[in-house]
């Protein structure tokens, strides 16, 4: 995630390099390898059902047994397992999550009007049947990510979540995230993880019904699955390694930019870090105190990794040369530490979430203590979608009905059009609604008028 040369001529040069990767800015291409490999998973899957379902797991998962659902009282005992601290922590996520998606549903409105006499249309938003919600637990459980997907589709209406996470303590699902998908909302949960575990949701394997939408985030065979499974199966996002980026001006303090870009950095070694600022003396100040911080961060393999390979430092001109560059980047999150935060919210336009001021940081959404959703996406994909919400497992429906006495105002011109086009199917669909009604010249002549007014 950094300016390409392009970008760069796009912002007229008034931006200065202080630190970017080598090479061209683009998304992590497919690995060829990664591909084969899932293809041929998700073939044998459907061929074969539930038995290779359950040979992948002993394989990838080193599941044992024939049951991948999680039994009600290994459930009931998740609890118990996790200190009460983080009980707590995560009891007040999953609320905060639930209730900022109970906000946008209340906004998300059914209606219906006339749009001209006799012809009333309407709107309804009606939940997705089925969801299969895959919950990561590889090199760290993100607890969270229960509040985003199970959570967030209970609010949404949808009647039938399937769950599924891979086993990753001593064989067996995490209690936390066990906890976290149970004040959730999760009903069932299934000891299943990577490409089988998407495939067993998307073909209704696990509880007999096939997935209508996918959820989750994953590894590089997860997203994999999910690219090849959409079509089939509705997906939230392609997402690819977490990113961040700040804006800051010389109001920002440097050791509270260095820790938030570190923050997102450790989630893996090629999550990209991006500050774009308007003040040199962040700019010289930055880099010194991300290497100061990363010598004592205890996941500074990963988060340097990071860094060092895909971090970037950039000094605008000005604030409009800054937000102008930062919409080319489009970053998945991205914090605004600077003055007059209501111009940079009108000013800026793609991103995933954005974090307004010194005292919001993407950690705070990251753990669901915001209560916006942390699914967001990747890539410059901002630049035309937003991240997942309530309204994602919704679908937006729209119905139509007409009276005996607006059938001229729709079929003369429907006709009109239809003739010019050679569609005489069409044509005599709407034609022959008008024989219905009688042909009467003069008043049809009149309603055809009054609708090209």
């Amino acid at each position: 995630m950094h300016l390409t040369d392009r970008d760069k001529r796009r912002v007229a040069d008034r931006i200065r390099v202080v630190k970017e990767p080598a090479g061209p800015d683009r998304p992590a291409e497919r690995d060829p390898a990664v591909v084969a490999t899932v293809s041929e998973m998700l073939a044998r899957i459907e061929r074969e059902g539930m038995p290779a379902v359950l040979d992948y797991a002993a394989r990838l998962d080193g599941f044992t047994g024939t049951d991948l659902r999680v039994p009600e009282a290994e459930l009931a005992r998740a609890a118990d397992q996790v200190p009460a601290p983080v009980r707590a922590a995560l009891d007040t996520g999953a609320e905060r999550t639930k209730r900022f998606a109970a906000m946008q549903r209340a906004r998300l409105q059914d209606f219906e009007d006339e749009v001209v006499p006799g012809v009333v249309c309407g709107q309804r938003f009606v939940p997705v049947q089925n969801v299969g919600a895959y919950l990561p637990a590889g090199r760290f459980p993100l607890l969270a990510s229960a509040f985003m997907t199970v959570g967030v589709a209970r609010v949404a209406g949808v009647p039938n979540v399937v769950t599924c996470t891979p086993p990753s303590l001593n064989g067996r699902p995490h209690p936390a995230v066990l906890y976290a998908a149970l004040v959730s909302g999760a009903e069932a949960v299934y000891a299943v993880g990577g490409v089988q575990a998407l495939a067993a949701m998307a073909f209704g394997l696990l509880d007999g019904e096939p997935a209508d939408m996918l959820v989750g985030a994953g590894n590089a065979y997860v997203a994999e699955a999910k690219r090849q499974l959409y079509g089939r199966v509705g997906i939230d996002v392609l997402a690819g390694p977490s990113e961040v980026a700040v804006l800051a001006d010389d109001t920002a303090d440097a050791a509270v930019v260095a820790a938030d870009l570190l923050a997102q950095a450790e989630h893996g070694p090629t999550s990209p870090a991006c500050l774009i600022t308007t003040s040199e003396r962040l700019a010289a100040e930055v880099p010194v105190e991300v290497d100061r911080q990363l010598a004592g961060l205890a996941t500074r393999e990963i988060a340097g990794a990071a860094w060092r390979d895909h971090g970037s430092v950039y000094l605008a001109a000005d604030r409009e040369t800054a937000a102008a560059a930062m919409d080319l980047l489009a970053p998945e999150h991205l914090e605004v530490l600077a003055e007059d935060l209501d111009w940079w919210l009108g000013a800026l336009h793609n991103y995933g979430s954005l974090f307004l001021g010194t005292w919001s940081t993407v950690v705070y959404a990251d753990k669901g203590m915001s209560g916006t959703n942390h699914v967001l996406p990747t890539a410059r994909g901002a630049k035309f979608t937003g991240g997942l919400s309530v309204a994602g497992f919704l679908k937006q429906l729209t119905y139509q009905r007409a009276t005996r006495e607006a059938t001229r105002t729709q079929a003369e011109p429907t006709v009109a059009v239809s003739d010019f086009e050679a569609l005489v199917g069409h044509r005599d669909s709407a034609q022959i609604r008008l024989d219905m009604i009688g042909a009467d010249d003069s008043s049809s002549m009149h309603a055809y008028e009054q609708l090209a007014r």
